[in-house]
């Protein structure tokens, strides 16, 4: 069973109850960061600060759909809002510790401005949330990727707490997008397809912006950021298949899996996933 093929209610009543049980923020946030010389302090800056506009990014849209739909679905509005207020509660969090870093939040660099900018101007509901889903899953990914080579507490604090909210963020986006498309004519899911090919593309190609700005702090190479965008994507939408939006066949060629694609093991959007990852404390955090 998928936990996608859960009603609405199942999803805003679990949204409730982890507002409510968000509890006090890990005390290694707050423990001193010692970098080894400026240039990781830097880098450490810029892949915080790319999460922080994600979230960003996100709140923004969830709360845009919420008011949307306030009153021709008020159900699934206030399911966005929660979502978004989530996303938010990150954004809070990233601008702190960006402080404790001895950050600050800095202007976008010219392709994330880009690539946001095209979010924002997005204005079919199942193109944002399509958009949505595959951001949360890229960055789940990269967090749990750097969660292997980062040896700081408090940055792997930080990372914790965004890869255990992602791991219930990317189902509850499969959910919201299996919403939209529900009746979709033929014609609107050729056009996502024709967005997902694209932007599959474009996140896959993300590496080779983020690195020379990252890579000294979170030590991920280009090609290896690179396969693992493909293979987490290919998992989401090769482990839904009510999606109709199967991974391109040159993610099998690029993660060295051949012609075939990778097959997911336990697909993200299983209800035993989204179970485990309903409740904070009960997430099992995996670095990959």
């Amino acid at each position: 069973m998928s936990a996608t093929d859960r009603p609405t209610a199942w999803w805003l009543e679990t949204l409730r109850r982890r507002a409510e049980r968000r509890g006090a923020d890990p005390e290694e946030l707050g423990v001193p960061v010692t970098f080894t010389d400026p240039g990781e302090r830097t880098a450490a800056v810029k892949f915080f600060n790319a999460a922080y506009r994600a979230e960003e990014a996100g709140l923004t849209q969830a709360h845009a759909l919420a008011a949307r739909f306030a009153e021709l679905d008020p159900e699934l509005a206030e399911t966005l809002r929660l979502y978004g207020e989530e996303e938010g509660w990150h954004r809070e969090l990233l601008t702190d510790f960006l402080s404790h870093l001895g950050g600050t939040v800095q202007p976008m660099g010219r392709v994330t401005r880009l690539l946001y900018r095209a979010y924002g101007r997005a204005r079919r509901m199942e193109t944002i949330l399509l958009t949505n889903l595959m951001f949360e899953t890229i960055g789940s990914t990269t967090y749990r990727m750097a969660l292997s080579r980062v040896e700081h507490d408090a940055a792997r604090a930080m990372l914790t707490i965004l890869t255990r909210d992602e791991a219930f963020h990317v189902p509850l986006n499969v959910h919201f997008l299996r919403r939209a498309l529900q009746g979709a004519s033929f014609s609107t899911r050729l056009r996502l397809r024709v967005v997902y090919e694209a932007l599959f593309a474009v996140l896959v190609a993300l590496p080779l912006a983020s690195r020379p700005k990252s890579a000294r702090f979170d030590r991920l190479g280009t090609l290896e950021l690179a396969r693992g965008y493909a293979r987490e994507l290919a998992r989401v939408f090769d482990g839904d298949p009510s999606l109709a939006l199967p991974a391109p066949r040159w993610v099998g060629l690029l993660t060295g899996d051949g012609a075939t694609r990778p097959r997911p093991d336990e697909p993200v959007t299983s209800a035993d996933a989204a179970e485990r990852a309903a409740e904070r404390e009960a997430v099992r955090v995996e670095p990959l």
